[in-house]
């Protein structure tokens, strides 16, 4: 037993004595800043505690034992400047400042015109303020505030064209950082440049200049005498430009793409009101207590609409290259005439609603329309119009087709004019309706009973019960 523990313990020697050299050598090709001579010390003292050579592989790193559990000091190994970067952040934190970026603006739009400022350099806004307005050619949109603070510097101008994601603004959340410049110093750097000017004036030798001769009375020629007939065109001065808005573009491009493309023809018929606003009168009280909302004129037509699109479907269709895409659905669109422009939102499925629905969805349409918080989605879409320009008191008028769309039907002020009723004469409460439609998909005949059908639900609102 003493000679096989001697031999163990000799082989101990020789392995330890052999890791050491092994270290001596390896050492010079490695870090002194990575790896330092107490961990190559830890290396020999664990080498000591291992009984067999296959043992060693388990060292692979210093800190490390032999069941490749990690040492605590690994941390402190580490000491090179370059390591205690890594320990940073991902994302750098600006800290006192945040940026006001454009917003995202649709799926169709990829950019828009930064129209005004809402706010001025040094205001106190709070969350989700607006500060300022992008116009686009559909919609007008706000950008907002990300945090509260006080803005500390505008990144773009007035006018400029942005896209989703560009800064508009920087604010301050502490308010630091915004320069504020005194009236008193304003005028004082106005004045002083002026001064010096009249300094280095005076300080300017006077150069000798040769007198012009004056050229006889005499010899002037006469002024150009102007024919009778030639124009008076008033002076430049009396004129002012403006710049069209990117909405006023868009709806000036769409409104002439249509002429180009489609074969405009408009039917005219004229409806008897007399029913419809009786039956207005007799129910607008019960139907506001009821419903919260008005009764008015457009849900009757939207639901006469409804029926006539439902009995002559091919106004619904719609021409897409060499092909005719008939909708199942019925979304109508309302034009609605804004101080920016004309904007068309959308009733979805109207074939599904009631009166009370209609009324509801039109005025909050209208609503956002005139405040410019109409978005995107509301106004996409749709496959007949109706455009009331009697509200402005238009008699009679041709719309022109809202694209891709295939017909519109027009609306007119209501006047009273003698009619024929039962072979007397008596006056009636009368409205001229226009329908334009694409000549290339829908035929007169389709078109005129389209527009028959709109009278005779108007004139008798009992059909729609009925259905007949």
């Amino acid at each position: 037993m003493l000679g096989v523990l001697r031999r163990k313990a000799i082989s101990s020697a020789s392995f330890t004595s052999c890791v050491r050299k092994s270290l001596h050598t390896v050492r010079p090709a490695v870090c002194k800043s990575r790896i330092p001579s107490a961990a190559a010390e830890e290396i020999s003292l664990l080498t000591r505690q291992c009984g067999h050579v296959r043992n060693f592989n388990q060292l692979v790193l210093p800190g490390c034992s032999s069941n490749l559990r990690p040492e605590r000091a690994v941390t402190n190994l580490c000491s090179s400047p370059t390591l205690s970067n890594w320990s940073r952040p991902f994302c750098a934190n600006r800290g006192d400042t945040v940026d006001a970026v454009v917003p995202y603006m649709g799926e169709s739009i990829s950019d828009g015109t930064l129209a005004k400022f809402l706010k001025n350099v040094g205001d106190r806004v709070e969350v989700d303020e607006p500060i300022a307005q992008i116009e686009t050619d559909k919609v007008t949109i706000d950008v907002t505030s990300p945090e509260a603070g006080v803005i500390q510097k505008f990144i773009a101008k007035e006018g400029d064209t942005v896209e989703p994601g560009n800064k508009v603004a920087i604010i301050s959340k502490s308010g630091e950082g915004v320069e504020h410049v005194a009236p008193s110093e304003k005028s004082s750097e106005k004045v002083a440049p002026v001064a010096e000017d009249k300094k280095e004036e005076k300080a300017k030798p006077q150069v000798e200049t040769t007198p012009v001769k004056e050229k006889p009375k005499g010899s002037s020629p006469p002024p150009p005498k102007r024919s009778p007939t030639e124009l008076q065109l008033p002076p430049k001065e009396r004129e002012r430009r403006v710049p069209m808005t990117r909405l006023r573009k868009r709806v000036a491009t769409r409104l002439k793409d249509s002429q180009n493309t489609f074969a405009l023809l408009t039917t005219f018929n004229e409806v008897d009101m007399t029913n419809l606003m009786k039956l207005r009168s007799d129910y607008k009280d019960a139907f506001f207590e009821k419903h919260g909302v008005k009764l008015g004129f457009m849900s009757g037509f939207v639901k006469a609409a409804v029926s006539a699109l439902q009995n002559q479907p091919i106004v619904n269709a719609v021409i897409d290259g060499d092909d005719i895409i008939y909708r199942d659905y019925i979304d109508i669109s309302i034009a609605v005439g804004t101080p920016k422009g004309l904007v068309v939102p959308v009733i979805r499925n109207a074939e599904q609603m009631n009166f009370a629905e209609i009324e509801k969805t039109i005025n909050s349409l209208a609503k956002k329309a005139n405040d410019g918080s109409i978005s995107i989605d509301e106004m996409a879409g749709g496959s007949f119009t109706i455009s009331n320009g009697g509200v402005y008191g238009s008699l009679i008028s041709t719309p022109i087709i809202n694209p891709p769309q295939s017909a519109i039907l027009g609306m007119h002020s209501i006047v009273s004019r003698p009619m024929v009723v039962g072979g007397n004469i008596v006056p009636r409460p009368m409205m001229y309706i226009a329908l334009t439609y694409d000549h290339r998909l829908i035929d007169g005949r389709e078109a005129v009973f389209f527009l028959r059908r709109i009278k005779d639900v108007v004139e008798d609102p009992r059909r729609l019960l009925l259905d007949v």
